[in-house]
Formats: structure tokens, sequence, C-alpha cells
């Protein structure tokens, strides 16, 4: 048997074996829509700046940019004299607080005995009372540091910067073993999911949106829905068009920022349309088209009579209907073209197009 003809017919037989899916053309609510330039931005307030709180030596950076982080997780380490001053201090005081308060349980012993008078207890107290004050002052300056002070040990110089939100690290500010000073931004770092987009909207259209209408953008290959939260009163100087900021409110991996894309804007009150599925459509002999599945009976010959030859039985049971594309959504697509409740082929009309075209060809070689 020829080569060619072999593959021939194994494709055949694998589109005429594959489940075409068929769904009925429905009532699909479908608001009105422009199609708009967009870019991926984020607003200031998504940057955060990781600062010093005290004076230092940046030792080690534990992260490096492009890195994702979590809220909480260690980005560098400071190597500090106040930290190290601060935390000899407590553990001397701790051990100060220790020793006065064993005095004091002896002198109130002794007080108890009429052995000692109240202004040694009181006195005693008093002392008690100031290194108390003063090792929960410093306690507090340790827990603000991120230092757990009731669990240190030993003095120690290290001073740790953590992440205060999950994000991606976008810049080193410092070079290591740098000079670091209070409140000095050491790590930028950009928020997760705090991306907008920001659509460039013909003037025409301005007082036609509002706040929450839904703005859908391509990214990737996946449509990503976002809504607006924004419509600046300011026009864009360059476009001379109205600005309007909507934000991806779903986790998108890699959106990177000031990429420019198409948006389409659904705006206004829905109107119902007879609609199929996006899948739905193929281009078919310049024409938009939507493949049904043939009616029985519907093939005759000249004479009248249904044809019962070998030809028919290897014929694809689809025809096609010539559609035109009224409005659309993200999944759906109003047509004229076919009637409510009429069955189509929702998908792989890929398939189905590469059937009618082998049954055209093999007419055509008659």
């Amino acid at each position: 048997m020829n080569k060619f003809l072999m593959i021939t017919l194994i494709l055949g037989v694998t589109l005429f074996a594959l489940e075409i899916p068929i769904e009925k053309a429905t009532l699909h609510k479908f608001n009105k829509s422009v199609e708009l330039n967009a870019q991926v931005i984020q607003l200031s307030n998504a940057q955060q700046s990781i600062t010093s709180l005290v004076n230092g030596h940046l030792e080690k950076y534990f992260v490096k940019p492009a890195q994702k982080v979590k809220e909480g997780e260690k980005v560098a380490l400071i190597e500090s004299i106040v930290v190290s001053k601060m935390s000899a201090d407590y553990l001397a005081l701790k051990k100060q607080l220790s020793a006065t308060d064993k005095n004091y349980q002896a002198v109130k012993n002794l007080y108890a005995k009429g052995m000692t008078s109240m202004q040694e207890l009181n006195n005693q107290e008093i002392k008690r009372s100031e290194i108390s004050a003063q090792l929960t002052a410093l306690e507090s300056q340790l827990n603000t540091l991120g230092i757990h002070a009731t669990t240190l040990k030993s003095a120690t110089a290290n001073f740790v910067l953590y992440a205060h939100s999950q994000g991606t690290v976008s810049a080193l500010l410092k070079p290591l073993h740098s000079s670091i000073n209070i409140s000095e931004p050491v790590i930028s770092i950009v928020k997760d999911q705090a991306y907008y987009i920001k659509s460039f909207l013909p003037l025409e259209y301005a007082t036609k949106v509002n706040v929450g209408d839904k703005i859908v953008v391509e990214y990737g290959g996946k449509n990503i829905i976002t809504h607006i939260t924004q419509i600046l009163p300011k026009v864009d100087e360059v476009s001379q068009r109205v600005v309007v900021l909507s934000s991806v409110d779903e986790k998108v991996e890699h959106l990177f920022l000031n990429t420019y894309l198409k948006s389409t804007l659904y705006f206004g009150d829905a109107l119902e349309h007879i609609a199929v599925k996006k899948s739905a459509l193929s281009f078919f002999n310049n024409e938009w088209v939507v493949f049904v599945p043939k009616v029985e009976g519907e093939h005759h010959d000249e004479d009248g009579d249904h044809e019962e030859n070998e030809e028919e039985h290897n014929e694809a049971p689809y025809t096609l209907n010539i559609v035109k594309i009224i409005t659309q959504d993200e999944a759906y697509v109003a047509v004229d073209g076919l009637e409510l409740g009429e069955e189509y082929v929702s998908d792989r009309s890929y398939y189905v197009k590469s059937m009618i075209l082998k049954g055209s060809l093999g007419e055509h070689g008659h």
C-alpha cells in the first residue's frame, strides 16, 4: 500500500474515532465591549523598602534579586555594636535583678523578725523595682528589633532584617560589608499581587464606564480578569486618552512590569444574544463558521434517493453554518446564524474541519 495513502487512512480513522463534543446554542448576556491598549504597572505603595532600625555593618544577604520571599523570612544580617551593648546590658541587669531579689527576700525575712528597719526594706524594694524597670525597657527594645530577649544566653551583635510581606526581591540596595545607618533602605521588595492594568480609554467612552466594570487582558495565553478600581481625572498627555486602573486580583506567575498588551473593557447594561463557546468558532474559506451535526436524511442524489454508496459512510457527519459575530466576552461569542437550542460542535473544531476537507478532497478525486 502507498505510504501516503496509509497515513491518510490512519488519520481519517483517528478523526472519525475521536469524540467530538456537542452542545446547544444558548442565550447568554453580554456587556458592550471595546478593545484598549494597556500596560502592566504597580502603584507606588506596592514597592517595599526594608530599612535598618540600628546602625551597623552589612554582613550577609539571605536572598537574591528576583527571589520570592514570604512574610517573616530572613533577608539580611547586620552586625551592630548597639545591639551587642543592649544584649550585654540586658543579661547583666538580669543577673543584678536576681541578686537584688535575693537581698530583698533576706531583708524581708529579717524585718519580719524585727531585726531590721522598714526603711531598709523600702530601700531594697526601690532598688529591685529600678532594675526591673530597666530590664523591661531593654527587653521591649530588643523584641522590637526581632531579638527574643528571654531566650538570650549570651550577648550578640547580630541584627536580622525580615520581609514584612510576601513578594519578590527587586533589588539589593547596599553592597556587602558596607556601613548601614538607621532608617537606611537595604532591600527593595515588590509585594505579590499588587499589580494593576493601566488601560487607555477613548474620550467617547469616558462617561459610560464605572468603577467595578470588568477588563480582561490576555497574558501568556491566559485571560486575566480585572476590575476597574480607579478612573483617573487627568487625561494622558501622550495618547490624549482617559486612564483607568484595574486591579489584578488573581495570582499570575511571571507578570512583568511595563509590559504592553491588549485589554478588553466590558461596560453598560447586559443584553442577551444567542451564543456559542469561543472554542466553537473556526475560520473557513474566509468566513467565520460553526460546525453542526448533519440532519439525518439531509443528503440525496439527483433522483431524490438517499445515497447508499461507500463514500457516504466515510463522509463527515457534520456541516458548517456561516455566522456573523455580534459581540463576545472571555468565554462566549454572540452569533447570528444559529437558532436557539441548535446543536453545534463546541470544541475540537479543527478535527471536524479536517474531516470536511478530507471528504471534499475525496469527492473531487473522482
